[in-house]
């Protein structure tokens, strides 16, 4: 793989915010340049990971789904036994030392499913920061869990009723915020999405997930798994889990986005799918959009899915060919929800079933005596009562 230049992957990626967050970004990657060489600030890393998250996190082989799916053998890396209960955590710490070493009092972020804006209230209570978090009014009432818990660590929760009021707009009010508080202010960007450095600060500090992985199933096998699989949104689980194996050329990476209710315009998240490069919270990457170049409104039952770009370097790896992405419906999503709990005993996040979606068709594709890996990138408590809804909605009309 070619060496990113500049914060390019290939043609995407770069910057393009406004000129008054100019003088912010080029503090940040300067920093950031910085802490990376830091034996500190790596030690002080590894230790709130090890110490505070619990890592490492598991790799479990899932016997059952195994023997269910009849395929290829099922491997699992728990991201959901994190503190918080998904991969966020890992970034949020990441950035709040960075925050601290800037001597940055405030820290803002924007939330979709609430697992990032979950993570940053953490964070902000643990290193005493000022803590707001900007979620869609949507959001806040089908993960109104953790809008509550984001309360309860002390951080101030601002609601966003333009748009769609999901995690578009979320992103937006968040990115306004910064450019009128630069001076006092961090925003703790959640996904490998934004202006660089943020796609290149996110992708390297979640990549903890696949360095484990890779080390862990190696021990276990004395091998590399066959394939890996993660779902995409804006995709920082997915760049955790994928860049580890990014030289194992032998290792097929495939990437699970939202196909929500079909192909139709404002009917789904799937933006290496149906999008087309265009320019969206400072960087150039896949988005979906009209002819006119304006963005259509995404859907997804999965609220951490619900966002109409996508991170630049996996608009990079759908280009180069190297990680395959394939659409999952809502409908196969809240299957694989029920199915995993079911005969797992895990009850995964609505974002991680899109993944299981897409590695229940890999199983029967690989076939027995290949190995197929899932991050299992969050648990689903969040999502139970959005499930539920969601079902009887469905069961009533079917009654009608």
């Amino acid at each position: 793989m070619a060496k990113e230049k500049a914060g390019y992957f290939g043609e995407f990626g770069g910057r393009y915010a406004p000129e008054i967050l100019t003088e912010a970004l080029e503090e940040l990657e300067s920093v950031y340049t910085k802490l990376k060489k830091s034996k500190k600030f790596q030690k002080e890393f590894a230790y709130y990971l090890k110490n505070y998250v619990g890592r490492p996190s598991p790799l479990t082989y899932a016997e059952r789904l195994t023997e269910t799916w009849g395929g290829a053998r099922i491997w699992l890396k728990r991201e959901d036994l994190n503190h918080t209960g998904a991969h966020k955590i890992n970034n949020a710490i990441g950035q709040a030392l960075i925050a601290r070493s800037m001597g940055k009092k405030r820290i803002i972020a924007e939330t979709g499913a609430g697992q990032h804006g979950l993570a940053t209230a953490t964070v902000g209570a643990m290193f005493g920061f000022d803590t707001t978090i900007y979620m869609g009014q949507v959001d806040v009432l089908r993960q109104n869990l953790n809008a509550k818990k984001i309360q309860m660590l002390g951080s101030k929760i601002s609601p966003v009723t333009s748009g769609e009021a999901t995690l578009k707009e979320a992103t937006s009010e968040a990115m306004r915020d910064w450019a009128l508080n630069v001076k006092t202010t961090h925003y703790i960007v959640g996904s490998a999405i934004g202006p660089h450095p943020f796609p290149t600060i996110v992708r390297d500090l979640q990549s903890i997930i696949g360095e484990e992985a890779r080390k862990q199933f190696k021990k276990s096998e004395q091998k590399l798994p066959d394939a890996v699989v993660a779902c995409v949104g804006g995709g920082s689980n997915a760049i955790g889990m994928f860049h580890a194996f990014m030289e194992d050329k032998h290792v097929a990476l495939y990437g699970a986005e939202a196909g929500g209710l079909g192909p139709n315009p404002g009917q789904h998240s799937a933006t290496i799918t149906f999008g087309k490069p265009g320019f969206l919270h400072g960087t150039k990457t896949l988005i979906i959009q009209d002819n006119a170049g304006q963005i259509v409104p995404a859907h997804s039952v999965s609220a951490g899915l619900d966002y109409p770009g996508v991170g630049p370097e996996h608009a990079h790896l759908a280009q180069t060919g190297r990680v395959q992405y394939r659409m999952v419906t809502d409908e196969e999503a809240l299957t694989s929800f029920l199915e995993v709990s079911r005969i797992e005993g895990i009850i995964v996040a609505l974002e991680t079933a899109h993944a299981f979606s897409v590695a229940k068709q890999l199983a029967k594709e690989l076939g027995k005596k290949k190995d197929l890996m899932i991050c299992l990138s969050g648990r689903g408590d969040k999502d139970v009562v959005e499930v539920l809804r969601v079902l009887g909605e469905g069961k009533n009309e079917q009654n009608h």
